[in-house]
């Protein structure tokens, strides 16, 4: 089944620049769907149109269709805020809110208003064992954030947005500064997410995208070159671009 269908989207920007160009294809249910490509090839750009953080860039002009469970994104008069705890996004950068470790996990759903207690740290506990962090931190629940690793952050960003319940996480890039171990377990505890979420990943690298995808996506400079299940893209492509890009005989 299909969480979303992406259908003849094509962006335009203020300064003509075309990110994507009629890009069409299917983002199944429960599986870890990775878009990969060289830079410049409209991943990120694909990837907040899933949210419409596009928003709140310079575009000019969006065409083509987006449907999450048959119900059009891209409408103008949908409630941008509900859809963004629908999809969250976790950015390649971790940000987190200067604050302790458990109110990083709350914030969100405190903003729309959950004040139980015991709600909010059934949350925090669920949540960090989803990021697969709670062992590491559950005993100083109360420390600023901020002294946390690089990849403990990543997974603390990953668990403020598991406690807002999306149904679809997107994750630009989000172990592109982390060191093996904490990408590792990053990667791991995706493979425990989807059974509960859509995933839509745009990985640091090819490696990264062999990995973890049960679907590839392969876009080059704004077009779609190929779709394919994760397993007979990286290793038997039909496209011979995806088979260089692959390779590494450019990008």
């Amino acid at each position: 089944m299909n969480k979303i269908s992406i259908r003849n989207l094509s962006l335009t920007y203020s300064d003509g620049i075309q990110p994507l160009r009629n890009i069409s294809f299917d983002i199944p249910s429960n599986q870890i769907s990775v878009i990969f490509g060289p830079a410049g090839g409209g991943k990120s750009s694909l990837l907040r149109t899933l949210n419409r953080l596009n928003d709140l860039t310079d575009l000019k002009n969006q065409e083509g269709s987006v449907l999450l469970d048959g119900r059009e994104l891209l409408d103008p008069s949908l409630d941008v805020i509900q859809l963004r705890r629908q999809v969250g996004m976790v950015f390649a950068r971790p940000v987190v809110l200067p604050l302790s470790i458990e109110k990083n996990v709350t914030y969100g759903l405190e903003v729309a208003g959950e004040t139980n207690k015991d709600h909010l740290s059934e949350a925090v506990e669920n949540c960090l064992k989803k990021a697969a962090i709670w062992e590491e931190v559950k005993d100083r629940l109360d420390d600023p954030a901020i002294a946390l690793s690089g990849g403990q952050q990543q997974r603390i960003c990953l668990a403020r947005v598991l406690a807002l319940e999306p149904e679809v996480i997107l994750l630009d890039e989000p172990t592109s500064g982390l060191d093996p171990i904490s990408t590792g377990k990053v990667e791991e505890s995706l493979q425990d997410l989807k059974r509960h979420y859509t995933i839509v990943l745009v990985p640091h690298s090819v490696q990264q995208a062999a990995r973890t995808a049960d679907q590839a996506i392969f876009l080059l400079q704004g077009e779609l070159i190929e779709v394919n299940s994760g397993e007979l893209m990286f290793t038997n492509p039909e496209d011979h671009q995806t088979q260089d890009y692959i390779q590494g005989r450019f990008g």
